[in-house]
């Protein structure tokens, strides 16, 4: 029974326009893989609803002080964990902000787990080491809607109050979940038949995007489409966050640069030094004053 209900899964099926797929020239390989690829993004726009509730109750919960989680085994988890690491150096939030948790721990992003994903005690496992919370925001991603370890955390996760969020890439999970929001990307047959790193991980990239980046920008890590709050650590973004200040300050370089070497790095600091004429400690209390929110500064 189990066979024949995951035989009918979009994912598992074939696709009918990548078929003698390993008869064709590579340039014909390459245009039916972008062919297939180009229909994703539509796919992710029909969800667009359940993933901007995602990011309001994402949104509330860090402002109350609670933690995002994403959940997945293979290739679920590392995009995942890749999403949550990309925050704090691009938007200087706290690691704490966005984690990533994958079946089988690190090791399973560097190489495959096999089985790892049909162990569902290992995810409560996790989940207690992370110390989830009630009113925390748990999202689970399995683009079949097949991983037990995924549905375990899900439903440990409602047990214990947490939000829960489910990620899929076909019209229905193959286990049924009882989660506050399912967002579900019917990607359909990949080009290769169940290998769902493909187009499946391309709208499950999209949309971890999609959520991280929107929660950030209504928090006020955005000024206009400008990387205000990032963390410059090196050269490149030392650069960029000098640039953003001339940007929207109007002083020559190298001003910019003294003063955001003088803000310790913080873009959003040293702009409101310069606006205002003000000390370091004024800027910030100001920033502090308006919850982080440039704009509101500025206004």
């Amino acid at each position: 029974m189990e066979s024949i209900k995951r035989k009918n899964l979009s994912t598992e099926k074939q696709n009918i326009n990548s078929r003698a797929i390993d008869h064709k020239s590579i340039s014909e390989i390459l245009h039916i893989i972008n062919s297939e690829d180009q229909k994703v993004a539509e796919k992710v726009k029909e969800a667009i609803p359940e993933i901007e509730q995602t990011i309001l109750i994402a949104r509330d919960a860090i402002r109350n002080g609670h933690r995002i989680y994403y959940v997945g085994a293979g290739t679920s988890g590392r995009l995942g964990v890749l999403d949550a690491s990309e925050i704090p150096p691009t938007f200087s939030a706290p690691i704490y902000f966005f984690n990533g948790i994958i079946a089988g721990g690190d090791k399973a992003l560097r190489q495959s787990i096999e089985g790892i994903e049909d162990q569902p005690e290992t995810a409560i496992d996790d989940l207690k080491s992370v110390k989830l919370k009630a009113n925390d925001v748990l999202i689970g991603i399995s683009a079949s809607g097949a991983a037990k370890y995924v549905k375990s955390s899900l439903d440990y996760g409602k047990s214990i109050g947490a939000k829960t969020v489910y990620l899929i890439c076909n019209k229905e999970p193959f286990l049924s979940v009882n989660s506050d929001i399912i967002i579900k990307i019917n990607t359909g047959p990949e080009v290769i038949t169940g290998s769902t790193r493909m187009k499946a991980g391309t709208a499950t990239k999209m949309v971890l995007n999609m959520i991280s980046t929107a929660t950030m920008i209504q928090l006020g890590k955005v000024y206009d489409n400008l990387m205000i709050d990032l963390m410059a650590v090196n050269d490149k973004l030392i650069d960029r966050g000098t640039r953003i200040i001339v940007q929207l300050t109007g002083v020559h370089y190298e001003l910019a640069n003294s003063k955001l070497l003088d803000a310790d790095k913080s873009v959003k600091t040293a702009i409101v030094m310069i606006k205002y004429s003000c000390s370091k400690d004024e800027a910030i209390m100001r920033l502090k004053n308006n919850k982080g929110f440039l704009r509101k500064v500025l206004s």
